[in-house]
Formats: structure tokens, C-alpha cells, sequence
């Protein structure tokens, strides 16, 4: 579904919701201890990169920098698996598109076979903070500043998934900057902080005429950030599956308006696959603080040492 516009402004509906936001936080505390009683502890170090948002925060690109660091497996659910992704998952197909090993289904069970191998080498999770059935080594929460805690409301009524206070969980946060920055948006400062930076990097001339469409969580985000001259911004629900006769509209579209169609990295993996062949995407490149990969690495050393 597309992300409700109350998600980031508070509003009569978000205020509606509030009642059934009571009963999402008691019924998720109660699974999360539940499955904090058979919490698995993996022998290799466990780094988890999750947010308290639903969705749409930036978290996979910075899984995928992290992961290339380290030469590391990823461990994750493979959301809205289809026949574009090859049954992965759109952010599995990413990663694994830069020969990234990608483990997608059941996290532990995966967990089982990585800690099989005689490598020391970490495990990202992408996602996975709220599963308190693994002992995460490392926990990293990601935060944009545009979005910080959208209306401060829990899912349904706003889109924490937790409260603020789950934050303290964390070892460190990164924080994805941006112009727009909500004023009502504050992080803990006994947390280590680290700074990343977005660039979308648009494979047309800057005076070439875009249609850009987005299934994402925030697709503003992407429209914000396109350093090409859109003249037309089509939104779909987030992880949306793509028909041929979705792609048939859209390149009529542009056929109309005398441009070219472009879409994010996430949405072009889940496009059939002739319209990969005619339809470009924005190559999201994100830059984290080399600061957090001296913390990074040091952490995983010393978790390294306190396993053997």
C-alpha cells in the first residue's frame, strides 16, 4: 500500500487510529517477549541494520556498503517475493546483484547454516531489530532526517513501529542527511552518531525531459533528489509488482510528453523483463562517515575476541 500522508503529519485520522495503536504495542511486546525466551545466539558476529519506522528510511543501500566492507553474508526476510526478483525479494535482488551472498527466508535457520561454515567473517542483517528471537552483537538503527519520527505515532495511527524509547537498544545510529529537516526531530545523545549522505545519480542529461515513477515507501525522497528535469511524478504502492500493461500506460506516458522513463534501483528489479530493456533506473549511492567503519570494525573485533 502507499504510505498514508498522516504517517508524517499528524491529522484526524491519525488521531482516530490511536486506540488501534494501543493494542499493535501491547500485542508486539508481548511477541517480542515471548520470543526473547528462545533467543539463538550465533557464534559469528551478528550485525543487525533495522529502524523503529515502517519501511522507506534508506536502510538496504547502507546494508550493502557494510556488507561489501566486510566481504559478509546477508541475512533477511526477502519481502514481496515475485517472479521479476527470481522469488528474493526486490532488496534481495539488489544486493545480490553486487555479488553479494544473500541468504532470504527464515533468519535463524539461515543463522544455523552460516555458523556451519569455519568463517569468522560477520553476518548483516538487513532488518530484523524488532526480532527478539536473535542476539544481535550489533544493533545499527537508521534514521532520515526528512522523516525523523514521522508524526510520533505508533503503526497503525503513525509509522513507529516501536516507541522512541526502543532506541536505546542501539549501539549506533546513522542518520541519512538531507536539506529538509524536521524541526521536531531529536535523537539520544548517548548514542554514537554517524552522518551518511544520499546521492541519486540519474543516467540522462540534466536537460532531458524524465517521467519518473517510484514504488517505494517515501517516493518524494526520489523525486527530491533527481538531478534531472522531471515533468511528471508517478506514485505506486510500496514494493509494488509491475504489470505489462502498467509499463504500457507509462511508456505512452512519455511517449506523450517527449521523455524518458526512470525509476529507482528497487523498482527496476521488480519490472518484467522487457521493460528493463528500454526503462533506466537512478543509481542510489550513499556515503557513510568513514568514522563509522573504524567504530564498525573495532566493535566486531571485540566481539570476535569475547566469542573464541
Amino acid at each position: 500500500m502507499k504510505t498514508p500522508k498522516w504517517f508524517l503529519k499528524r491529522s484526524f485520522s491519525s488521531v482516530m487510529l490511536l486506540p488501534l495503536s494501543l493494542f499493535y504495542l501491547l500485542g508486539s511486546k508481548t511477541v517480542f517477549n515471548m520470543r526473547k525466551k528462545r533467543e539463538y545466539v550465533s557464534r559469528r558476529p551478528i550485525i543487525c541494520f533495522g529502524n523503529i519506522l515502517s519501511g522507506g528510511v534508506g536502510k538496504t543501500p547502507i546494508v550493502r556498503n557494510v556488507a561489501k566492507f566486510f566481504d559478509a553474508p546477508v541475512v533477511m526476510r526477502g519481502y514481496k517475493k515475485s517472479k521479476q526478483t527470481g522469488g528474493i525479494g526486490d532488496e534481495a535482488k539488489m544486493l545480490s546483484s553486487d555479488n553479494i551472498l544473500v541468504h532470504v527466508g527464515n533468519r535463524k535457520s539461515n543463522l544455523i547454516l552460516l555458523n556451519k561454515q569455519k568463517s569468522d567473517t560477520p553476518i548483516v542483517m538487513d532488518d530484523g531489530f524488532q526480532n527478539s528471537s536473535i542476539k544481535k552483537d550489533i544493533s545499527v538503527l537508521v534514521f532520515d532526517e526528512s522523516i525523523g519520527f514521522g508524526n510520533g505515532f505508533l503503526l497503525p495511527a503513525g509509522p513507529l513501529r516501536e516507541t522512541k524509547s526502543a532506541i536505546k537498544r542501539a549501539d549506533a545510529i546513522i542518520l541519512i542527511k538531507r536539506k529538509d529537516v524536521r524541526p521536531d526531530f531529536a535523537l539520544p545523545t548517548n548514542i554514537p552518531v554517524f552522518q551518511a549522505k544520499n546521492s541519486e545519480i540519474c543516467p540522462y542529461d540534466k536537460n532531458t525531459n524524465v517521467v519518473a515513477f517510484a514504488g517505494i515507501g517515501y517516493p518524494e525522497k526520489f523525486f527530491d533528489n533527481i538531478p534531472c528535469k522531471i515533468i511528471e511524478k508517478i506514485s505506486f504502492p510500496d514494493h509494488y509488482q509491475y504489470t505489462d500493461e502498467d509499463i504500457k500506460k507509462l511508456t505512452s506516458l512519455a511517449k506523450e510528453k517527449n521523455a524518458k522513463l526512470l525509476t529507482t534501483e528497487k523498482d527496476w528489479v521488480r519490472l518484467p523483463q522487457w521493460a528493463k530493456e528500454q526503462i533506466k533506473f537512478s543509481a542510489l549511492q550513499t556515503d557513510i562517515d568513514s568514522k563509522f567503519y573504524d567504530w564498525l570494525k573495532g566493535k566486531v573485533n571485540e566481539t570476535v575476541e569475547q566469542k573464541n
